[in-house]
């Protein structure tokens, strides 16, 4: 989804995977390590037990076995499978960068008309009948474009359920400009989604992804009168349920991140893919790897392509908001201890009284399913689903269709019966 001023990007254009640098020099550190520690691992060193030298023969076959390599049974050749395992998995992320950079696919879909605009934020209507349903409203992430909900022909939820007859409209929050590099939550939540839910006219079926979900219930909190139901999809909650010690180191880089967003108002989008990688970091490396043994004029290239595309063209988060997320979310968990507030309220989902959808994908690295599933036993009588899916491949995978969209149709359509 282009942005007013801004180009899609094109041949020699591919930043990703990013920042480069950093996954980079994760690959280097996993490479050097490992062929280090294959000296100390030695079975021919003295001091090492029988069980031990058996151990470093046994994997030191199987790694010459993978790389094609004879099998020599020698204690002495682990260090050296191990140091050619190293440079063939060097050798096949480099590959696997350099086909997505030169891939030919682009994405060239158009945006649908806007039925409003405020700032850099636009309410994108995609059609469908209003009359043969409630209309749905879909609230992306602020850190990422919109267009994972529109991603490519086949791949694109929102076409998907418009072509099914719903009313669908999605909110691109769009490039934080000079006004919105101030903004809060509140803002963004009290302010801009309220004003794109009075737009729509008629209470709509509120439905968030990932931090989206977030603002969609604090927004079905305060505005009853403009959302009639909520879906909240891959959306965190208790941000302490699965690793409580990862959620800290979170709120304590921020004093690190404070001198690039007092310069940029925001939280610049490397800074932000930094913060991603930090979940698996070696998971990028492993994935362009994969990327290289593909057929690269097959579907699944493609897909990749267009992930990895929608994924590198971030968007920056406004340093107020990031300050609250990380301190406030990630450091104090204020949404699962209900100490969360927007705009003076706070944000309590045990007192929503509506129909409520929560999909938590059972595969999800972003959003742990340990964070998510307290909002569905907050909410009275909210229909939990849990698709056997990563967070994105829900909503744009090869399995998308399957795994989210007509489960959430199926749900949409039952609120008429």
């Amino acid at each position: 989804m282009s942005q007013p001023g801004s180009a899609a990007p094109g041949p020699l254009l591919r930043r990703g995977p990013r920042p480069l640098l950093l996954h980079l020099m994760l690959a280097m550190l996993k490479s050097s390590s490992s062929v280090s520690a294959s000296q100390t691992l030695n079975g021919a060193w003295p001091g090492w037990s029988e069980a031990g030298a058996e151990q470093a023969r046994r994997i030191a076959e199987a790694v010459q076995h993978a790389a094609g390599q004879p099998a020599t049974g020698q204690p002495a050749a682990f260090p050296h499978a191990v140091m050619m395992e190293a440079l063939r998995q060097d050798r096949d992320l480099i590959a696997g960068i350099a086909a997505y950079r030169r891939h030919p696919w682009r994405r060239e879909l158009d945006d649908p008309p806007a039925l409003w605009r405020e700032g850099g934020s636009r309410l994108l209507d995609f059609g469908g009948d209003a009359a043969a349903g409630p209309t749905l409203l879909l609230v992306p992430s602020l850190v990422n474009r919109a267009s994972v909900l529109d991603l490519a022909p086949g791949r694109s939820m929102v076409r998907f359920l418009a072509g099914q007859g719903l009313r669908v409209l999605l909110l691109d929050w769009g490039w934080p400009g000079e006004l919105e590099r101030r903004f809060s939550l509140t803002d963004y939540i009290a302010g801009r989604l309220e004003r794109a839910l009075m737009a729509v006219g008629g209470r709509v079926v509120l439905a968030g992804y990932c931090m989206g979900g977030l603002l969609a219930v604090a927004a079905a909190q305060r505005r009853p009168d403009l959302v009639a139901a909520l879906a909240l999809l891959a959306t965190p909650w208790d941000f302490h349920a699965a690793d409580p010690g990862r959620a800290g180191e979170m709120a304590r880089l921020v004093p690190l991140l404070e001198p690039a967003m007092a310069f940029a108002g925001t939280l610049p989008v490397d800074m932000l893919q930094m913060l991603f990688a930090m979940l698996d970091p070696f998971g990028v490396a492993a994935k362009y790897r994969a990327f290289a043994r593909l057929d690269q004029d097959g579907a699944r290239a493609r897909l990749f392509v267009a992930l990895e595309d929608w994924l590198n063209d971030g968007v920056p988060l406004a340093a107020p908001v990031a300050r609250e997320c990380l301190t406030g979310w990630y450091g104090a968990n204020t949404p699962g201890r209900g100490t969360w507030t927007v705009a003076g309220l706070a944000v309590a989902p045990a007192a929503l009284d509506l129909p409520c959808f929560v999909a938590v994908p059972g595969r999800d690295r972003i959003v742990p399913p340990e964070s998510a599933r307290p909002l569905a036993a907050a909410i009275r009588g909210a229909v939990l689903h849990e698709p056997a899916a990563g967070h994105i491949g829900m909503a744009a995978g090869s399995a998308a269709e399957a795994a989210l969209w007509r489960p959430l149709l199926g749900w949409v359509r039952g609120l008429s019966g």
